[in-house]
């Protein structure tokens, strides 16, 4: 059975995916179980302070939320944001990893 690390790598390997996204989705990756990043976090860790739109964006397009985690990612104001499945499910989400933002 292949680790989670190494399914990222799989879907990392998709050559649809611009370099920007690969990074966005790598960052993501890493954020620790019942924890949370802002976009504009995630946008200025990859040397792209002013990208955070384009951040919502690919994560907006991850197909992919049981490997890379996008709803660990919130609002720089601490409101959950956006999810595809819908905020409700983002927000359950969150409670199940300790987390209970409003």
């Amino acid at each position: 059975m292949k680790s989670r690390r190494e399914i990222l790598s799989n879907i990392l390997r998709d050559k649809r995916f611009s370099k920007f996204k690969k990074d966005v989705y790598e960052a993501v990756y890493d954020i620790p179980r019942g924890e949370v990043r802002s976009y504009k976090w995630i946008a200025q860790k990859l040397g792209r302070p002013k990208a955070y739109r384009a951040v919502g964006n690919a994560l907006n397009k991850n197909r992919y939320p049981g490997i890379i985690p996008c709803h660990r990612v919130i609002r720089q104001d601490g409101s959950i944001g956006g999810y595809s499945k819908g905020v409700y499910f983002k927000k359950r989400l969150l409670k199940a990893e300790g987390l209970d933002l409003v």
